[in-house]
């Protein structure tokens, strides 16, 4: 296994943050709540825990000592469920705020995907993302007969 070098890890986070950028774009354009800044801290973050999680299992291995690097990203899986669920809310019989907690959880496992290099997979997901996020929130609105919504669909 080759060593992951400064400027490896510097790539994937100005891949991580160019993604971010994008979903974050997104989501500012829909009025919502999280934008640029949160998803692009999101991506980042998750990239950054990946890239620390392999530079630590490479130390680690060239020491003797058996590492596992999926580890840190198991916890940062668990650990973003506590961010996204702080962005749900209930009232009456509405649910707000489920797309940007299902958002800021994919975000995360770009920044995973990219923390990992697994750069073509993090970029078709973005891509579908958009798609998701965008293209079906048309699609929805036609279906429905409504225009799409905002702020009260965060």
């Amino acid at each position: 296994m080759q060593s992951l070098t400064d400027i490896e890890a510097a790539e994937r986070l100005i891949m991580a943050m160019v993604v971010g950028t994008l979903l974050g774009l997104e989501r500012e354009k829909a009025e919502k709540p999280a934008g640029v800044r949160t998803y692009m801290l999101v991506v980042e973050g998750a990239t950054l825990f990946m890239i620390c999680s392999i530079l630590l299992s490479e130390q680690f291995t060239l020491g003797g000592i058996p590492s596992d690097p999926s580890r840190i990203a198991s916890t940062v899986v668990q650990g973003i469920g506590f961010i996204a669920a702080g962005v749900i809310l209930t009232t009456n019989r509405e649910v707000l705020g489920l797309t940007t907690a299902a958002g800021i959880w994919v975000a995360t496992a770009l920044g995973l995907l990219i923390g990992a290099g697994f750069y073509t997979i993090a970029i078709v997901a973005t891509v579908v993302t958009l798609v998701a996020l965008i293209v079906l929130r048309e699609v929805e609105g036609r279906l429905m007969g409504t225009k799409p919504r905002h702020r009260s669909d965060q």
